[in-house]
Formats: C-alpha cells, structure tokens, sequence
C-alpha cells in the first residue's frame, strides 16, 4: 500500500476512535464510535433474537450486566482491548507483504512486471482483510486463511483490469494511477490479469497449511462459483446490458449489485469461516453478514461516485452517470440510497449478534468503516 493511500486508510479508521456521535446515516462520519457500542444486542434475561448453537456466547460480558448502565461501563473499560485502527494497519500491511512476496518478479519479465503493477498500487484490502477477520471469528488462525486472502485479492484486481478495458468501462485511472492497459497496452493487460487469476487457485491450492483436503476443494469451489456465470461475470454482463436502459430497475439492479460487487465480498468472508472449521450454521450465517455488506459497499460506491470528485476517489468520478449505468442515487435519490445503506448496516449487524462480541469487534468496526467510507 502507498503512503499515500495508507495515510487516507488511517484517517478513516481513527474516526472509530471517536465517541458521542448519533446514529444517523446521513450525517457526515456519524456512529462511527467503538463498534461495540452501536452493537445491536440484548442483555436482558430472556432468550435473545438470535440463537446459534455452537457459537460462542457473549462470555465477555456475561450476568453482570443488569442495567444499560452496566452495559456503557463494561465496555467502556473493555474498550481498550481493542484498536480498530492499529488492527487494520496490521491486516493491511500483512496482506500487501504476503502479495508481495506472493507474485514476485520472473521470466517473462512484462506479464509479472504488469500482474504486480494492478496488485501492488494500493488499495484498502477490504476482501482479504474479510477473510482473516472471518476466519479468527470462528476461532482460525491467519496463516490458514492468508493464501484464500491473497486468492480473492489477486481475482479482485483481475475483475478490475478487466473493468477498466476500453471494450467494458474504458477508464483510465485506477486507485489514483493510470490503469493497466494504459501503462502496458491492452493485450498485457488482458494476459496479466488471466495470469492473476489461474494463479490466484494455484495459490490457495498449494500454499494453504493444515486444512484438510475436503474443506480446501469447500474453499475452492465457493471462489469459483463466486466469479462465474452465476456470480461475478454475470453481474457484469447484466451491468453493460443495463446501460442506457430505461426498464432497469430496482430488482435488476440488486441483481447486478449482488453479483458484479457482492460476490467478492461474500467470497472471502465464507472462505475465512470455512477454513477456520466453522460450523455450516456459522458459515450461512456470516454468508447472510456478507451478502449485506457487499450489497452496502456497492450502494455507498454509487452514492460517491455521484459526490466526490475523482481526487477523492482515486478513481473517475462520475463516470457511471455518464455512462447512464443505472445505479440506486438514479433510481431512488441521494438521500433515499443513505437510507438504503443504513437499513443493510444494521442488518449486517444483526446477522453477528449470534458470536461472541469481543470476537466480532473488528468486522463490526469493518462494517462501520463501509458504510462511511469517503473513497
């Protein structure tokens, strides 16, 4: 990751650091406090909303809380235990190493010099940073999940260079550097980023440690589905068949939503709880978690893409609205999408409330991050 894009991503994540803000989406950075503290659950003595057997109980803060009170106290002093900032430094900064190292130099020298020019150039890391953060939630460790991490970053950049290409979006610009037809011509480009994605299944393939080999073949089968015919490639096709259309609406443009932006953040996620043995409830349920947060990432993209400029974005703004792609501030409105994005956050939220708190912090604070995230 650049300094650059480091110093935005810190920037961002310090505002979970602050307190007293109000719930409303529409304000700029609000809720953005500790994430346990917007952390929709009971601590009444009656059976909770939501109950899943074999995942782990809030044993943090247990039968000592008899008050909302209470509550704020405990995980005020709890608070401390967790830095959500220093946490996805630490992630970010870990997964670039690992790509680093993943896709070195080599023979021939144009392909990898290309591979490592889109993988390398930045980026918040989201997907990857999902798949370790699911498979500590279930109790794995980040050595398990890093090759699954890396896969579904290497495909993400891969659907990326292919989005850029003059015969799909023709852009120009990619986390703030010119893309990767334009530095190496279309043909590299094409042949680069087919290189990443075989190699993203022969990474997950041969470098994942002490998985047992019907859970890996699990893992591998759930990343292909996600960008096929059924997932990603799907969701492009229905997105540049929607351009222009006067007919698109709301159903389709979930669909392609869905598809084209929530298969890859649904992937990893699923992949992290797999490979960490979770249970098939545990992993439906943080695939719910993560159909919600994909579906949110992708409404708070069109929502900027029609409000910042391309500095901010580090990618073309706007773009979209010249192309007439259909998107949600299209067809519902700026302050109608907020709302939009509010209702899926707190539905994301929902579907953690089944898993130890303490353990769910951090995609708790990941999904707040999402939700407010200006670039």
């Amino acid at each position: 990751m650049s300094s650059g894009n480091l110093s935005a991503w810190v920037q961002t994540c310090s505002m979970f650091n602050e307190a007293g803000r109000s719930k409303s989406f529409s304000s700029s950075t609000n809720n953005l406090i500790h994430p346990l503290k917007s952390f929709p659950v009971s601590f009444s003595t009656s059976s909770p909303k939501r109950r899943h057997p074999g995942l782990s109980p809030f044993s943090a803060v247990s039968a000592v809380l008899t008050s909302q009170a209470t509550v704020t106290e405990v995980l005020e002093e709890k608070k401390t235990l967790f830095d959500f900032k220093a946490l996805m430094i630490q992630k970010a900064e870990s997964v670039n190493r690992a790509l680093d190292d993943a896709v070195p130099l080599r023979q021939p020298l144009t392909i990898h010099e290309a591979m490592r020019y889109s993988l390398l150039a930045g980026g918040k890391r989201i997907r990857p940073v999902l798949c370790l953060l699911a498979c500590e939630l279930i109790g794995g460790d980040d050595s398990v999940s890093m090759p699954a991490a890396l896969a579904v970053e290497m495909i993400h950049t891969m659907s990326l260079m292919h989005d850029d290409l003059p015969c799909m979006d023709n852009d120009d610009l990619r986390r703030g550097k010119p893309t990767s037809h334009k530095v190496f011509g279309e043909d590299v480009a094409v042949l680069a980023a087919d290189a990443l994605l075989a190699f993203a299944f022969e990474h997950i393939a041969v470098a994942t440690p002490g998985v047992p080999p019907s859970r890996l073949v699990r893992a591998i089968g759930e990343l292909a589905k996600a960008i096929g015919s059924e997932g990603l490639a799907a969701g492009q096709l229905v997105d540049k068949d929607s351009e222009g259309s006067a007919n698109a609406g709301l159903e389709k443009l979930q669909f392609i939503h869905e598809h084209k932006t929530g298969a890859l953040l649904e992937a990893p996620v699923v992949l992290g709880a797999i490979l960490g043995g979770g249970t098939d409830e545990q992993v439906e349920e943080l695939r719910s978690f993560a159909k919600c947060i994909g579906l949110l990432f992708q409404v708070v993209d069109d929502i900027l893409d029609v409000t910042k400029s391309s500095q901010e974005l580090g990618k073309t703004a706007g773009k979209d609205w010249v192309a007439d792609k259909v998107t949600y501030p299209k067809l519902l409105g700026i302050e109608k999408s907020r709302e939009f994005a509010a209702k899926l956050k707190e539905e994301a939220l929902e579907h953690l409330s089944g898993f130890d708190p303490y353990k769910a912090a951090p995609l708790i604070g990941l999904t707040n991050y999402i939700a407010h995230r200006h670039h």
